[in-house]
């Protein structure tokens, strides 16, 4: 064994050394067949988009994971973690459309064909950046598994569900009002639209003749383009200005349209507007509703890129164009009756920020409450937990009002919807292969379907598909239902939902046994991370800046459950602090390993029972903070005893026995190499290169940590007496460097003390370590000395003697003008926080910061005046 490691541990040449092993050594592939002491464990990874660059929510989300799938294959399961990523459609077309544009060159110009073999091209682009991120986070992935949302196997899964679920009634064709993006030039969910909360609209109110000439009908709209599909008006059937009105009929002058005043209460509130509603069922989805409530003509007003397609004056107009000519129209008509600003929400594509524009279509939509209700119960009856158990909440109340889900796209990049049409019996073939005849009359003129699936159609099947169903596979009976889905309360809607009902309808079993919820990664003010907003944060870089292990410990520490993370370079700094501090310990412990014998068989001291069994209580909190998902304590814990214990404690504790030779050196030797191998395994899930190198460089280890056994707390001495009576004496010497401190006694001065109390007999057996942490020469029991300063802890009172140490009259003296001057500084600062006009008009933070410092000063007069009367 060498006697000295490097002074600083290279973080980066321990992942380039490490990582390549893991990996070629098998210990990230399992055997669906092997036998393990626990069984089966097994996430999937949420598959980030294939679009891009992994962002620090990536991070956060994979590093949590790698966590526990660390910690489970150290505790004896068998376990496995599924990579991959996710063709996600709309942004990946949209992507290589602009790139397309670009260079010049017409997606639609190009064609399907060849439009998708440069999108194939540019997905082994970006899914290899993808893949290294995810190599440099040091995350402990199968490769051997890795999926991707349209590969051959996942593409057989994504058929076969869309035939079953259409031959069970489930997945259906018909013509309905949808989101349309005008930008994208598809159609899209409920959930793929973004509302625009207090946008600031107009409330514009006109007026329709009356048929028969006797008067007018005032009504306010927000949208007066779709005056030009308007096939009624609608008034409450109570309202008594116009419930006589109801079935006459109105004329719109701009297509010279008599439309037909019906009554609807649902639809209509008297009290907004003028309580009169235009009616568009073609293009609003309340009017939508109405329309099939009572029958009225759906008028289709706009092309697919929302211009007007009405023939006439505003033919092939823009929209927002079309808006303001038909105001215009109105007003030459006299029937303009003036308009109000009005905060409305307004909805905008998720991908490329179009307002999306309800439009009747053609779609694919598959029925809801039928999958809704099962997945709903299994939650209820706790098939599957969320973590935190709130978030049940959320995942109910979009569950229990859900629509039926359109999952067509009018897109080329995707799975192609298995669909033909016959073109001469108009027979719909739906088939998991591809057709060449049809079903019914033989026809070989058969037309698929141009449109494709929504991504989420196949990320609803993840779980299962990326495990090799349909067949039925060793995975599938080892890891299916998964034991955990790690990710972040955005997508519980979009993806969490989904896969629920898809496993629970196509396995017969929910998709995972728990749902770890976690929070956003936001910047160091709390803000959205954003590209537009320029705070985006490049995790390889702070990686290269700080290291793996800094990273990932930061990542886990404020990892609060279901909370947001507030994220800066200078948590990271902090984190490096711990590595540093570790390092530093262990090289320590490196360097006095000298003459150690492993089969030496030696009894531990008082210092080595006590760090052994503060070993063994620290396990306990470890793995009970990793079983519940809690992060940030596992690490918190983590660092309080190797820091807060075993660097500040017991290497000052053991230095006499380390230096001393003999049994006491050997057994402070075995003491330093069990902690530092259990530290090594307990730090892993989360620092899993500096635990490697570690590990590897502690005498009498084999093989890699990473597949030794997780320490548990039996592995350790319990010995609840000693570890009471050190705390007691670390409560000694923590009040013993304080008196020091306060009475600027030199650290070279040595302390004589007398103690009472019903515990002073305890600080006997530990004067050599007294001795030489705090200079205490002698401990006696009798009569106090003449002059001494006091030092309180639970169960004692130590008077420590000045005499000989400290110049009482000059102390005196010192100690006067220290108190007359902070005496000055508690006056000042308490009249200032008195003047309430102060107070009232100073920021809060400003006061904040005067209080806090008239706490400080407040408690230093009191250890002045406390110590000056120690004095006499």
């Amino acid at each position: 064994m060498s006697t000295e490691l490097p002074k600083t541990y290279d973080a980066h040449a321990a992942l380039d050394k490490y990582y390549p092993w893991w990996e070629e050594s098998g210990f990230f592939t399992p055997d669906p067949t092997a036998e393990s002491e626990k069984g089966g464990f097994s996430i999937v990874i949420p598959p980030p988009n294939v679009t891009g660059s992994l962002h620090m929510g990536h991070a956060l989300d994979n590093v949590l994971q790698d966590i526990l799938i660390r910690y489970k294959r150290m505790d004896g399961y068998n376990t496995l973690w599924i990579p991959g990523t996710d063709h996600a459609g709309i942004a990946t077309q949209l992507v290589v459309t602009r790139q397309l544009a670009e260079q010049g060159i017409d997606r639609v110009d190009l064609g399907r064909e060849e439009f998708l073999k440069r999108v194939w091209a540019w997905k082994e682009e970006s899914g290899g950046r993808i893949t290294h991120q995810l190599r440099k986070l040091g995350v402990s992935c199968d490769w051997t598994r890795e999926r991707f949302t349209m590969d051959e196997g996942l593409s057989r899964a994504v058929r076969k569900v869309f035939v079953k679920m259409y031959e069970e009634g489930l997945i259906y064709r018909s013509t309905r009002l949808i989101n349309w993006d005008p930008g994208g030039q598809t159609v899209l969910s409920d959930l793929e639209v973004e509302h625009e909360e207090n946008h600031q609209g107009e409330l514009w109110s006109f007026a329709y003749p009356l048929s028969d000439g006797s008067g007018e009908l005032v009504v306010a709209t927000t949208r007066p383009e779709t005056m030009l599909g308007d096939t009624a008006v609608a008034v409450h059937p109570d309202d008594p200005r116009y419930k006589h009105l109801i079935g006459k009929t109105v004329h719109n002058p701009l297509v010279d349209r008599h439309i037909e005043i019906i009554g609807d209460s649902i639809l209509v509130d008297p009290e907004f507007g003028t309580g009169a509603v235009k009616v568009t069922p073609a293009h609003d989805f309340n009017d939508y509703e109405v329309g099939k409530r009572h029958d009225l003509e759906f008028l289709t007003i706009f092309d697919l890129q929302a211009r007007v397609n009405v023939p006439g004056p505003f033919f092939e107009m823009d929209y927002l164009v079309a808006r303001k000519a038909i105001k215009k129209a109105m007003a030459d008509l006299g029937l303009d009756r003036g308009g109000k600003p009005h905060l409305m929400s307004l909805g905008r594509s998720q991908r490329g920020n179009a307002v999306v524009q309800p439009m009747l279509s053609a779609q694919w939509f598959v029925k809801m409450k039928p999958l809704a209700a099962p997945a709903i119960a299994a939650v209820e009856r706790g098939h599957t937990d969320f973590v935190p158990k709130g978030w049940e909440n959320t995942y109910f109340s979009w569950m229990r009002d859900i629509r039926d889900w359109c999952i067509s796209r009018q897109l080329w990049w995707g799975h192609q919807v298995p669909a033909w049409y016959c073109q001469d019996c108009e027979h719909t073939n739906v088939s998991e292969t591809d057709l060449t005849a049809c079903g019914k009359c033989g026809s070989s003129n058969l037309l698929q379907d141009p449109d494709v699936l929504d991504t989420w159609f196949s990320s609803a099947l993840w779980p299962f598909s990326t495990m090799g169903w349909p067949d039925d596979t060793a995975e599938l009976r080892e890891w299916y239902p998964t034991s955990v889905l790690v990710t972040g309360f955005d997508i519980i809607f979009f993806w969490v939902a989904r896969m629920m009902f898809s496993g629970i309808h196509n396995m017969g079993a929910v998709p995972f046994d728990k749902v770890c919820i976690h929070g956003l990664v936001r910047d160091a003010d709390g803000a959205k991370m954003s590209k537009t907003k320029g705070n985006v944060v490049d995790l390889l870089d702070t990686i290269e800046q700080f290291g793996l292990d800094a990273f990932r410990y930061t990542l886990a520490f404020h990892a609060t459950q279901g909370g947001d993370m507030n994220w800066g370079d200078g948590l990271v700094e902090v984190s490096s602090r711990f590595t540093n501090k570790l390092w530093n310990a262990f090289r320590y412990t490196h360097m006095n390993l000298e003459g150690y014998d492993p089969e030496a068989k030696v009894e531990p001291g008082t210092y080595d029972r006590w760090i052994l069994a503060r070993l063994g209580q620290a396990t306990t909190r470890i793995r009970a903070a990793l079983d519940d998902f809690r992060f940030d304590q596992a690490a918190q814990e983590l660092q309080a005893f190797t820091w807060g214990e075993l660097c500040d404690w017991y290497l000052e504790f053991s230095k006499s026995a380390i230096y001393g030779g003999g049994d006491a050196r050997q057994a402070a030797q075995h003491t330093l190499v069990t902690c530092f191998k259990a530290v090594a395994q307990l730090m892993h899930p989360i620092m899993p290169t500096m635990s490697e190198e570690l590990w590897q460089q502690l005498p009498g280890t084999e093989g890699s940590v990473m597949v030794s056994r997780y320490p548990r707390p039996d592995d350790f001495v319990q010995d609840e007496d000693i570890v009471e009576q050190v705390a007691f004496l670390q409560k000694a010497i923590v009040a013993l460097r304080r008196v020091r401190a306060d009475m600027e006694i030199s650290p070279k001065s040595p302390f004589h003390v007398t103690v009472r109390g019903e515990k002073a007999q305890l600080l006997d057996a530990h004067a050599a370590a007294l001795a030489h942490l705090v200079r205490v020469e002698s401990i006696s029991h009798g009569e106090p000395p003449e002059n001494h300063a006091t030092a309180v802890i639970p169960g004692a009172e130590i008077l420590v003697d000045l005499a000989g140490t400290v110049d009482i009259e000059a102390e005196k003296a010192r100690l006067d003008a220290e108190i007359q001057k902070t005496g000055k500084d508690v006056k000042q600062l308490s009249g200032k926080l008195g003047n309430q006009g102060f107070v009232s008009k100073a920021p809060p933070h400003v006061v904040a910061k005067f209080q806090e410092k008239l706490d400080v000063a407040t408690e230093l007069l009191a250890a002045l005046t406390a110590s000056r009367e120690a004095l006499g």
